[in-house]
């Protein structure tokens, strides 16, 4: 098979390259490990940067978002007992984020990928990529007991953080950073309304919590957890029991619960791989970076990288320029580092760390207050939860 970029990943950042790439008339399969199903069955993020918004629109994907899609002005912080909104689209000029699940961006590319009879291949064995150091890449896979091969221009490692594309990068290439939590998030999900209209991020003695939302209808609902902590250990009354202890009253009163219909947990990182281009081989998402969830970043990096790779690509093709290529690495990097600082950032400022005690507690009451109060220090907050802009030079 012969292609100008192989993607390596059918989640939503290859998936938004692929469309991209074929509405701009530049060719590209998709090579994914696991099958369509498991992909679409993957719990993930659902608050969406205008960025990101307008880049699904580019795609052509963005009329059932627009429709099914929860615009929210601001949040919600909550310490001391107390609520308190950060007006983001007034504090911004008009920014705004939405909330729409990641499994239903991916499931919208996913149906545009397959209208278009666009080449994508599910249950991929033993994918491998090949001489991305020279003119003529490759990427290796074994599809019902045969092996198969797709030569290319370029490679888009789009796989996440445990796929084959950052994994084949010689180690002397690369640069990694990285910090673990020492806590999770023990997630839920519930059909039933959510316990508020825009999202609540829960400062408490006893753990952080996040009242969140994939729709009216279907809320999503987080706590702070240890490192050691098992799902099989709670159940759905000790969840909602725990959460009311960590909200205000009133939240805590209009709390409507149900059986959960997934439950997990997720542990909490930060990781940044640089450079993000390795000859004809670039990587996007996951694959180079992870933030932790506080911040609602992750999604939305992975989009920002798409965006300057498709620029990139269309300009090679489109353009005869390579510009756009050389300067990826440094124009994603600059942002995901952004995205990572104000990640840690929020994740120190809303969580119960083990070593801080009730010192910690207070300090981090006290920001809060600052924050809350300061037109300034809440206008910081609200730029970066919106999504800072995207830089060209």
């Amino acid at each position: 098979m012969r292609t100008q970029v192989a993607i390596i990943g059918a989640g939503p950042s290859g998936l938004l390259l692929g469309q991209l790439l074929h509405k701009a008339g530049v060719d590209a399969v998709i090579v994914e490990r696991k099958s369509a199903d498991y992909v679409l069955g993957r719990i993930r993020a659902g608050v969406l940067e205008q960025i990101t918004m307008d880049l699904l629109d580019e795609a052509g994907v963005g009329a059932r978002m627009h429709t099914e899609g929860v615009i929210h002005d601001g949040i919600n912080l909550l310490f001391k007992g107390q609520r308190h909104r950060i007006d983001m689209r007034e504090l911004t000029g008009g920014s705004k984020v939405m909330v729409y699940g990641q499994t239903e961006v991916t499931h919208d590319l996913m149906n545009a990928r397959q209208a278009a009879g666009l080449t994508t291949v599910y249950e991929a064995g033993n994918v491998s990529v090949h001489d991305f150091d020279g003119a003529k890449p490759k990427v290796r896979y074994e599809k019902d007991g045969q092996t198969h091969e797709i030569e290319c221009d370029f490679i888009a490692g789009c796989d996440g953080y445990h796929g084959v594309s950052r994994a084949s990068v010689p180690p002397k290439a690369l640069r990694t950073y990285e910090k673990v939590y020492p806590f999770g998030w023990l997630g839920i999900m519930v059909d039933a309304p959510p316990v508020a209209h825009e999202l609540i991020y829960a400062n408490s003695p006893r753990g952080f919590a996040l009242c969140s939302m994939r729709s009216t209808h279907r809320s999503r609902y987080y706590l702070q957890c240890s490192m050691d902590e098992k799902v099989a250990n709670w159940s759905d009354e000790a969840f909602w029991s725990e959460l009311r202890l960590r909200l205000d009253p009133e939240a805590a009163e209009h709390l409507v619960t149900g059986p959960s219909i997934e439950k997990s947990i997720a542990p909490l990182r930060s990781f940044v791989a640089e450079p993000m281009r390795f000859g004809h081989l670039f990587l996007a998402g996951d694959a180079a970076h992870i933030v932790p969830p506080t911040g609602a970043k992750g999604l939305n990096l992975a989009t920002s990288d798409v965006s300057y790779l498709s620029k990139a690509l269309i300009e090679f093709y489109k353009g005869k320029s390579s510009a756009g290529i050389d300067h990826y690495s440094d124009h994603c990097l600059r942002r995901v580092w952004k995205a990572a600082r104000f990640s840690w950032w929020f994740t120190s400022l809303m969580h119960k760390f083990p070593d801080t005690g009730e010192f910690g507690q207070k300090i981090q009451e006290a920001e809060l207050d600052y924050l809350v109060h300061s037109r300034a220090a809440s206008t910081a907050l609200a730029e970066n939860y919106v999504g800072l802009p995207m830089e060209t030079s």
